[in-house]
């Protein structure tokens, strides 16, 4: 039997989960998977805020991933819709909600110091990647609001999603890539294969894991992932590369 969810049923399974006052949270989400929900995306988005706080950052990625030759084409950053899920959808258009300006790879931000948070993805300051398309910035740049977020000790929380979904793989593969060029300057983009990452992070690293409602969910650092998937794939590259895949 199915059980709707409210914004307090909500609220109480991410604070069970680990979500304080004061985190920096950067969301990925399915809001199919939580089940029925009273109030529908909005009370999703409501319980969130109030998990973080008036001190808090909640951050969602607010992606434009249609096809590759079309996205630059196509980017507006107040019209052009989220692909990445209704939540994120309907976070980005909510009044107060602020968009970091990336054709692609765009961020939506919401909480303390939100419009600084995502105001500099302009900025060409940092590591370069295959994403990178002028005159916008460097997608996993020094000033991107991923990158942001992992500098400021940010948690990722996966609500209802696998890892297939995780974002921040792309920037392991732009850390090793740049590793690699320091030895190599030919050196060809590492592509790695998320799940299986996702299940050496499972076995290995620091995460919270429970239910919220009927979705499943992981809550970590975003930092301490990033530098352990790093460190595994700079010393056993072999079992994550995904090679001749288009």
């Amino acid at each position: 039997m199915n059980i709707e969810a409210t914004s307090t049923t909500l609220l109480q399974g991410l604070r069970k989960l680990g979500v304080v006052p004061g985190d920096v949270l950067f969301v990925h989400s399915s809001f199919k998977s939580l089940g029925p929900v009273e109030g529908g995306a909005e009370a999703v988005i409501s319980a969130l805020e109030n998990a973080v706080g008036p001190e808090g950052l909640l951050l969602m990625p607010s992606f434009n991933l249609v096809d590759r030759d079309k996205r630059a084409e196509c980017w507006n950053i107040r019209e052009t819709p989220s692909t990445v899920g209704w939540i994120t959808e309907v976070f980005r258009r909510m009044p107060s909600t602020h968009r970091s300006d990336h054709y692609s790879h765009s961020v939506a931000a919401r909480g303390k110091d939100a419009k600084a948070f995502v105001a500099d993805h302009l900025s060409q300051e940092g590591y370069g990647s295959p994403w990178d398309l002028a005159p916008w910035g460097k997608t996993f740049g020094e000033c991107s609001p991923m990158v942001q977020a992992y500098k400021r000790s940010g948690k990722l929380l996966m609500l209802g999603v696998d890892y297939f979904t995780s974002t921040y793989i792309h920037f392991v593969e732009v850390i090793y890539w740049h590793r690699l060029l320091a030895q190599n300057p030919a050196a060809a983009f590492p592509r790695l294969d998320r799940l299986i990452l996702g299940e050496f992070w499972d076995r290995t690293g620091q995460l919270q894991r429970g239910y919220i409602n009927e979705a499943p969910c992981r809550l970590f650092g975003i930092q301490p992932y990033v530098d352990g998937l790093v460190q595994e794939v700079e010393c056993n590259p072999e079992p994550y590369m995904i090679r001749n895949r288009n």
